[in-house]
């Protein structure tokens, strides 16, 4: 199989040598960073997620810093989610539009001062979209990106093993809020959140000189618990209907049709630069949306590119993401379907690279 060349262009993180040092097997690339995708094996590492504890370098959710007396004004600009009441403090999963309402990203916004936020990115330059904004609109913000790197604790035992480190004041800190503490003397934003339905924290680590030996604390502390170094896992993400920015939806693509209409205060939220087209599509609908979807058979093969959706021969959607799930025998998937066969229980086909297979639209995602 051909490999990937590795240049500067592709950017190791402060979590890197620990990573390596763990056995990582696989990577992708993510905001020109590198994030593992596989330890064990994806099936290992799923279970293991499911029962323990893990270590995540997403170093690559790169931020996006806002600072200055537009920077609440310059936040509101970019989301449809009306963001008046959010105080200091707290966390908010906020859809980013274009001025044609189509997803530019789907991060995390961090308030920590009314006039400092950090935007938790997903896969793209969005930093370039928030420069270009500043500048027509003649705002009083500085934007950049910051030396500060993620680190995910997920699993059932997250809370235990940050206790261990922080405190046992870590345990207090409610889902999408955000506290303070200290490591080795630096002051680190630590909210409960990530990308797993398992529970747990993001750590975001200031400053990559503590990367490591943030790494090694944990792991010391978290022997006995059968802490290992993980990652976003493509089974449990699907099983849980976590989207993926740049696989599930693009900027062809609404949040209303991603399912993700009720973070959009369309009507609330003056100021956001996609407002009017998205109150066109609030009006009439979206005539596709994310679906979970069951497919029939042994396992599927990885999803490296779309896979049709058909019904009665004619295309009426693509699967986007897919991978066999083991605690609910079956493959599970993530797709785009058109309305006229996005209700729950209809029947339709795939087509896989290794032929047509039935399909069904599932109610809800699975976890």
């Amino acid at each position: 199989m051909p490999q990937v060349s590795l240049s500067r262009r592709l950017r190791r993180t402060p979590f890197s040598d620990g990573v390596e040092a763990a056995g990582v097997k696989a990577y992708t690339v993510y905001n020109h960073m590198l994030l593992p995708t596989v330890f064990e094996s994806i099936e290992a590492d799923y279970r293991h997620l499911k029962d323990h504890v893990q270590v995540w370098d997403v170093a690559c959710e790169r931020q996006v810093e806002l600072r200055g007396p537009d920077a609440g004004r310059l936040m509101q600009m970019l989301t449809p989610r009306d963001l008046r009441g959010m105080l200091p403090g707290q966390c908010r999963y906020v859809p980013i539009v274009d001025e044609t309402g189509g997803m530019l990203n789907d991060p995390v916004a961090v308030k920590l001062a009314e006039d400092r936020w950090w935007i938790s990115i997903a896969d793209s330059d969005l930093l370039f979209w928030v420069k270009g904004l500043v500048q027509g609109y003649r705002l009083d913000v500085l934007v950049d990106e910051p030396d500060v790197s993620p680190l995910a604790i997920q699993g059932p035992k997250a809370d235990e093993l940050m206790a261990r480190v922080f405190g046992n004041r870590v345990r207090d800190i409610r889902f999408f809020k955000y506290d303070m503490f200290d490591f080795e003397g630096r002051n680190l934003v630590i909210a409960r959140s990530g990308y797993s339905k398992q529970g747990g924290f993001e750590i975001y680590v200031e400053g990559g000189d503590i990367g490591m030996p943030l790494w090694n604390a944990l792991f010391a502390a978290g022997e006995d618990l059968q802490v290992r170094a993980g990652c976003p896992n493509l089974i449990e993400r699907i099983e849980a209907g976590l989207l993926s920015f740049g696989n599930d939806m693009t900027d062809d693509n609404t949040p209303h049709e991603c399912g993700l209409g009720r973070f959009c205060d369309t009507a609330t939220a003056i100021g956001c630069v996609g407002r009017d087209a998205l109150l066109r599509v609030a009006r009439e609908g979206p005539v596709q949306q994310i679906r979970a979807i069951s497919i029939a058979g042994d396992p599927v093969p990885g999803c490296d590119r779309v896979w049709p959706l058909l019904a009665g021969g004619k295309r009426i959607g693509q699967v986007t993401s897919a991978a066999w799930s083991p605690d609910f025998r079956t493959n599970v998937a993530i797709g785009m379907v058109r309305m006229t066969h996005w209700d729950a229980g209809t029947e339709i086909e795939v087509e896989t690279p290794e032929g047509l297979r039935r399909a069904t639209v599932q109610e809800q995602f699975w976890l």
